[in-house]
């Protein structure tokens, strides 16, 4: 027996930042042997896999060709992947080797917004009006059309990254530099780069569910908060188990006809909402799990572990959703007031109320966080709470000025 322990074997496809996903390798390698495939060495992912191979995961010709590698010498059950950038071409190795999981065709409509919106308005699923433009002067058209306020948005990213509100003419142009501008590693170039739609009001979510054998199961809704106004920056989540949105007929509706509309039939997929006075208004649909530890969250809250629900999906299994536990869990992340050069991060363990989980620090000294619409998700800490209700949960957050303290040096905002 090698090293796999006997374990079912993933091809992991690619690892992300540790401080943000190491939570997922951990609990996943405890059921299955994981192989990585990334363009970097192994470094913090060591005790979590089993082997690697040094290829840019990029491309999928080349990462079908390593993956094919593997298979010629191991059994694989299954494709992981969980990095926005790399989704795409891991349905390209799903598919070239028969393995459980979601077309290509399908995973680049949910990372595409605006074909997401085109599958949706043909199923009639209720969503924003959205129009996508090319150009400053195009924006301006669609605005006409649709009217303030307005949001722009980049066309194939997630997170909140570049998405501002526009509440007047003046505003469409430095809103649509920001959509226009932003960027992440692994997301296409589309020549219509940016969407402007509807403004919807009503209170933000997201819904992480797994689908599998024709089943659509709600796992973890998480309730959004967001800030940097008229950014769209997301500061913080709760997750409760009690949540009555986990079986909301109206809401399960959407998810089920949302990813029927896209062809998403197998995996974990993360899915946003707004709550309107007129029922949900789906915001998009990502084919991974949630990001902002969402999925820990949920673990947390109701003992089912959502990381490894996307695991067992990939390599054909049932996975795991009865709730074990009945509690609540929140995240807040610390932004800085202004742009700044990090200095020290400092964590007060020993002030911790019990309801306190823990605390991250995100930056260290050296780091330059900007401010939208200079730089997105520039967070210095993170903290989570536990409690028996969300209340509760809530209200431990709001002592975290007194655990966790920024020194800083401020910057020049146009540098």
């Amino acid at each position: 027996m090698g090293r796999d322990g006997g374990k079912p074997l993933l091809l992991l496809i690619g690892s992300s930042a540790r401080g943000s996903r190491e939570f997922i390798l951990r609990t996943v390698s405890r059921r299955y042997a994981l192989w990585l495939l990334q363009p970097a060495p192994v470094t913090w992912e060591e005790p979590y896999v089993v082997g690697s191979t040094r290829v840019d995961n990029t491309r999928p010709d080349l990462l079908t060709e390593a993956a094919r590698g593997v298979a010629a010498e191991r059994e694989v059950a299954g494709v992981f992947c969980y990095d926005e950038g790399l989704v795409t071409p891991a349905a390209h190795v799903a598919e070239s080797l028969g393995l459980p999981g979601n077309s290509p065709g399908t995973v680049a409509a949910c990372r595409d917004k605006n074909a997401t919106r085109v599958a949706l308005e043909r199923a009639g699923v209720a969503q924003p009006a959205s129009i996508g433009v090319r150009s400053l002067d195009e924006a301006r058209e669609a605005v006409e059309k649709l009217g303030f306020p307005v949001v722009l948005k980049p066309r194939g990213l997630a997170g909140g990254m570049g998405v501002r509100r526009a509440d007047g003419p003046g505003e469409v142009e430095s809103a649509y530099r920001a959509a226009s501008g932003a960027s992440y590693p692994g997301v296409p170039v589309f020549d219509v780069s940016v969407l402007v739609e509807e403004y919807v009001d009503g209170p933000e979510i997201s819904v992480d569910a797994v689908f599998f054998g024709g089943e659509c199961v709600p796992l973890a809704v998480a309730r959004k908060q967001v800030g940097l106004a008229p950014f769209f920056e997301e500061t913080g989540h709760e997750v409760d188990a009690a949540d009555p949105l986990l079986c909301d007929p109206p809401l399960l509706e959407a998810l089920r006809a949302s990813h029927a509309a896209l062809g998403f039939h197998t995996g974990v997929s993360h899915t946003e909402f707004r709550l309107t006075a007129n029922g949900p208004r789906l915001m998009e649909v990502n084919a991974r799990l949630g990001g902002d530890m969402i999925p820990y969250l949920g673990e947390l809250a109701t003992g089912v572990d959502v990381a490894l629900a996307a695991a067992d999906v990939a390599a054909g299994r049932r996975p795991e959703t009865t709730p074990s536990r009945r509690r609540a869990a929140a995240i807040t992340f610390l932004y800085p007031e202004r742009d700044v050069e990090i200095e020290a991060v400092t964590v007060y363990e020993d002030r911790f109320p019990a309801e306190i989980h823990g605390a991250d620090v995100m930056a260290g000294p050296g780091t330059v966080l900007r401010l939208p619409p200079r730089g997105y998700i520039s967070r210095y800490a993170r903290v989570i709470s536990l409690a028996d209700t969300v209340e509760q949960a809530r209200t431990a957050l709001l002592r975290v000025p007194e655990l966790v303290e920024l020194a800083g040096r401020p910057v020049e905002e146009s540098s």
